[in-house]
This record gives structure tokens, sequence and C-alpha cells, in this order.
């Protein structure tokens, strides 16, 4: 902590006031991950390579403002194979030998790579997997996102199968506030995850109070 002119900063001062300026700059769309996210867009643009941006990133442009420090985005299987060939090596560089996630080298932002015919969440089939991104991606602002129906779908599956990942429910709960979704947008839904829309549908018609 900084007290009085003569204060040292201590390496979790400065972490902090590091990760407080990277937040800053993510709401003003300046962040690291924005960036790395712009030049990850344009490579994938320009090797021709169908893409969605998926994750945090995605629930932004739809609506939701929260601070993510990762990007996840979803390729086909030939799309995956086509980045690795032309991209490694020229700012991107995997996390581990043939590992599927990557590493923007000039930000140092994680990427997660998910890939055409994967299962959300802990990777057993109840009948919804990642689509082809050519099949679902909106654009938004320029680059390819997951479209709204498909994130909410994939967010509910990957919260079904893991109960620990309570912050897709969080953000599904945000995504169905700020786009003042009713309850019948569950219907063109998979079978599986249609039951748990509407239940969080009902906590978003709900009141959010905020601690005093």
């Amino acid at each position: 902590m900084v007290v009085g002119q003569d204060a040292v900063v201590t390496t979790s001062d400065a972490n902090f006031l590091a990760r407080w300026e990277q937040m800053g700059r993510f709401f003003m769309g300046t962040s690291d991950v924005h960036l790395a996210a712009d030049r990850l867009c344009q490579k994938l643009e320009e090797l021709g390579i169908p893409y969605a941006i998926c994750g945090g990133l995605a629930v932004n442009a739809h609506g939701h403002r929260r601070n993510t420090t990762d990007i996840d985005v979803l390729l086909t299987p030939a799309g995956l194979q086509q980045f690795k060939a032309k991209a490694l090596g020229l700012g991107w560089l995997e996390r581990f030998a043939g590992s599927r996630g990557v590493k923007d080298t000039d930000r140092g932002v994680p990427i997660d790579i998910l890939v055409t015919g994967g299962i959300p969440g802990d990777g057993k089939a109840r009948g919804v997997a990642f689509p082809d991104p050519a099949a679902v991606a909106v654009e938004v602002a320029g680059k390819q996102y997951l479209s709204l129906g498909k994130l909410i779908e994939l967010k509910l599956a990957s919260g079904l199968s893991a109960p620990d990942r309570l912050q897709d429910y969080a953000d599904v709960i945000s995504l169905i506030r700020a786009n003042h979704l009713g309850e019948h947008f569950a219907d063109p839904l998979h079978p599986y995850v249609q039951p748990k829309y509407r239940e969080l549908w009902g906590y978003a018609q709900k009141p959010t109070i905020l601690p005093e």
C-alpha cells in the first residue's frame, strides 16, 4: 500500500495497480485482450479461416459488460491445423508442445481454441457440441462472434455438466437481462438446456438488489 511521499510500492501493490489499469483499458476497448483479439482475428481472416469469438469477449459483444483476461475462439479441426501451420512462431506459440491453446507473444494473452465437434463442460456427450463457426458466427464491430443463441446454449451446457462453472450461469442471466430475452427464447435451444434456461430466465426477472 502507498502511504505518504516516502512510501514504498510493493510488488503486490504494483501487480494490483497493473490489473486495475488493464481493467480500465478493457472497458475502453484498448486492453491487451482487445489488442490480442484484433491481431488474432486479422490473422484468421487473412488466412481465410472461419472463426467465432466465444467466452467473455462474446458476452461483451452481446451486451453484458464484464472483464475477461483471455480469448476463446471456435475453429474447425482444419482451421486449427491451418492456423498452427501458418501462424505459430509469428506472434503465437503453443502453451506446451501439442497444446490446442496458444499464447499471443506480443501481449502475453492466453487463447483457448475450441474445436467443432468438441463437448462443452466435462466433455461427456449429451447432445450439445461446439458447432461449425461458419454456421453460427455473427459480425459485431468488424469481428465474427458466436451468435447470442448459440452462446447461451453452450454456456448452459457447460454449466449443467460442470457445476463449478457458476460464471456460465451468471453470464446467461446477465445476457437475458441485457437483451430483454423472453422465456420463449428457449424454444430453439437444444432440449437438454431448455429447462435450465427457463429456470435462469425466472431468476433474471427478479430485481437486482445491491448491498448497502
